[in-house]
C-alpha cells in the first residue's frame, strides 16, 4: 500500500488494521515480519505528513504576523 497514493487517513487506518492484528495474535511469525516492516513504512509516511503540515502551518502564522 506504501507503494500507491494514500492519504494520512488511509494510512492511519492500515496502521490501526496491523496493530489490531498483532495485538490478537492474528499474525504467525512469517506474516509478523512483514505486517511490521508495513508498519514501519506507514509510520514513516504519517511522521512525514504532519511534519509538512506543521512546517506548512508555521509558514501561514508567521506571514500573518508579518502583515
Amino acid at each position: 500500500m506504501a507503494a500507491k497514493k494514500q492519504t494520512y487517513e488511509q494510512a492511519m487506518k492500515r496502521l490501526e488494521e496491523i496493530v489490531s492484528r498483532i495485538d490478537s495474535n492474528e499474525l504467525d511469525i512469517d506474516s509478523l515480519g512483514v505486517n511490521l516492516k508495513e508498519a514501519q513504512e506507514l509510520i514513516k509516511f504519517c511522521r512525514d505528513k504532519l511534519y509538512k503540515a506543521d512546517e506548512e502551518i508555521k509558514k501561514m502564522l508567521d506571514n500573518n504576523v508579518s502583515m
